[in-house]
């Protein structure tokens, strides 16, 4: 007779124990993500009063956001808009219009306006990016969700990234990467034409979000197929095939669904050559790379301001730290490929960022860059070298995630091979080690002392000037007729933070105004490339006086000028308002069209009898 094993009573009773679910634990990071990304903006989370640093940019993109969102719900060109810079209008497609961000989030900024669109923006490109290299490092390199988590936490939140995200959303808006690298390198080789047209579907997405990132992007993995080559060339041959379709298929879409918008963008109106800044000069410094960030716990403004060309270029700012355990990482795993191609990479971006001659503290050492021997080749003479140090964020996250999977416990040690593939086509990642508890350890400790200081702060915010009633509350329609436009004070050209684009962009582009921030030709028969429209005599005239507070001698020529200026402009209303120099520039206002009314917190001078 078959014996039976006693079982305790309370043994019995228990009920099964139930493992978390798998998602759960990959939603808890996706959560600390969103909530991290939410902490750094929240300076101007229901603060309407404020903007971000970079206070010309936002305005810039909240226009461009109220655009797109205008171009769905009133079915009109999204290229190409006469609401701004009127009558001549802007090329939208040859800006940074980031058509892949307004469209889809056109809802939340016709309910809620383009500052909030704005901030969606910015926490989606840094939880979201952060998110997609989680999802790649967890299901193509790592098996250890906690270095897949740490990976994905850098690759979405580095100082560069922050610095970014302020004021360049099409910069920071790099949740796509993750997507064209996991469809690109795939080690299955099967599904070639799916793939490829994902591919291809993808690219255009990325296109409308930032064709600055897909350069570089193309670059990066240029480089690092050569270096992925080079370790281990049977790889290589045996990947080539695959990765040769999925590229053509992908070429094939993208090039039929880009091929108006990029004529639209080189040939279309008002489209121009060039670039209107030396981008060559956007240079980092070479010890920007062991520096602290503004935007860190440890950060401050003096040494950032030395070493980088603007707040918004602290793209390395790695910490020494942080290197050395980069260098660490890579001899420990140098028998890896994929490593040895990682850090070639990072190391060749990091050497582009130093410009055509190399700075070290804030002093020029008179050395030539690397950037140098390709400054004069065709997009990359349009490139602004110190992005390129972008490139070792995510190659530095990678390392990271590697080198913590590598030594987790032996209770992860192996997993199935399907999540062993690695990221270059073809390669598979070994089987980790057992490491040492004390290892382990140590390797965590070390990890948490270089990424410490590289906490985020949240990003910092400046006061802005509140909308003209007269504007917001639509007393303006009285004065405009259709046809006509709304001039605001000074009518801004150049590269000058523009008044008109922020009473735009938060009135719903109810009105057109001259003028404003964008990049467009310098003249009708000129296409070299300029910020904002060219000067009139009386935007110049008006700008010198807000600037300085010093009000002219004005004569009947100036009269006669700024009449014909308003006629070039089609103006009806000109509006003053929330300048810091106010009663000189009103003054000289009065003095050119005559006596000005004060319309709530604006002046109005309506020049509709003027103008004719």
């Amino acid at each position: 007779m078959a014996t039976r094993t006693a079982v305790a009573p309370e043994a019995a009773a228990a009920p099964p124990r139930r493992s978390r679910p798998v998602w759960t634990t990959d939603a808890l990071v996706v959560a600390g993500y969103l909530g991290l990304a939410v902490l750094l903006t929240s300076g101007q989370w229901l603060r309407p009063d404020r903007l971000f640093h970079q206070a010309g940019d936002q305005v810039l993109f909240e226009w461009m956001l109220a655009r797109a969102a205008r171009a769905v719900f009133a079915l009109e060109n999204p290229l190409y808009s006469t609401a701004l810079n009127a009558p001549d209008g802007v090329n939208l497609m040859a800006n940074t219009s980031v058509l892949g961000l307004g469209v889809p989030l056109a809802p939340v900024t016709l309910l809620f306006g383009p500052q909030v669109t704005f901030l969606v923006v910015v926490v989606c490109c840094l939880a979201g990016t952060a998110t997609a290299w989680y999802a790649l490092l967890r299901r193509r390199l790592v098996s250890s969700r906690a270095a897949a988590a740490v990976g994905g936490l850098f690759c979405g939140f580095a100082p560069g990234m922050v610095a970014q995200a302020g004021a360049h959303p099409h910069i920071a808006a790099q949740f796509l990467v993750p997507v064209i690298l996991a469809l690109l390198l795939r080690p299955d080789r099967g599904r070639l034409r799916r793939d490829g047209v994902l591919l291809g579907l993808v690219v255009t997405w990325q296109v409308f979000l930032g064709e600055e990132v897909l350069v570089f992007l193309a670059l990066a993995v240029g480089v690092f197929v050569v270096g992925y080559a080079l370790a281990d060339r049977a790889a290589a041959r045996r990947a080539a095939p695959a990765v040769a379709a999925r590229v053509g298929i992908g070429a094939a879409v993208a090039g039929a669904l880009l091929a108006y918008p990029l004529w639209f963008q080189f040939l279309g109106p008002q489209h121009y050559r060039g670039m209107a800044f030396a981008a060559y000069a956007f240079q980092l410094d070479a010890a920007s790379f062991t520096a602290a960030a503004r935007q860190t716990v440890v950060g401050d403004d003096h040494v950032p301001g030395l070493l980088a060309p603007n707040p918004t270029e602290e793209n390395s700012f790695f910490g020494p730290g942080l290197l050395v355990l980069a260098v660490v990482i890579v001899v420990w795993l140098r028998r890896s490929a994929l490593v040895r191609a990682l850090a070639g990479c990072g190391v060749v971006f990091a050497l582009l960022s130093l410009g055509v001659r190399i700075r070290v503290n804030g002093d020029a050492t008179g050395l030539p860059g690397p950037f140098r021997l390709v400054a004069d080749l065709p997009l990359l003479d349009l490139a602004v070298p110190a992005r390129f140090a972008l490139v070792c964020v995510p190659v530095l996250g990678v390392l990271l995630a590697l080198w913590m999977d590598r030594v987790r416990g032996p209770a992860r040690a192996h997993r199935p091979a399907r999540r062993a593939a690695a990221l270059a086509a073809g390669a598979e990642r070994p089987a980790p080690a057992r490491e040492h508890a004390p290892v382990r350890l140590l390797c965590a400790g070390a990890v948490a002392v270089v990424l410490l200081p590289l906490t985020p702060t949240p990003i910092r915010t400046v006061p802005a000037a509140p909308v003209p009633s007269f504007l917001s509350d639509g007393g303006w329609r009285a004065y405009v007729p259709a046809g006509r436009t709304v001039v605001p004070v000074p009518p801004v050209t150049g590269a000058a933070v523009s008044p008109a684009m922020l009473w735009s962009a938060r009135t719903g582009l109810v009105f057109r105004s001259p003028g404003g921030f964008f990049i467009g030709p310098s003249a009708p028969d000129d296409p070299s490339a300029r910020w904002g429209s060219p000067d009139r005599p009386t935007s110049a005239l008006l700008r010198r006086v807000a600037e300085t507070g010093v009000a002219p001698v004005v004569t009947d020529a100036d009269r006669r000028q700024a009449v014909a200026d308003l006629r070039h402009w089609q103006a009806a209303v000109v509006v003053q308002s929330g300048l810091r120099h106010a009663d000189p520039v009103r003054d000289t206002l009065d003095r050119l069209l005559g006596p000005g009314r004060q319309i709530g917190d604006a002046w109005v001078w309506d020049v509709r009898a003027l103008v004719g």
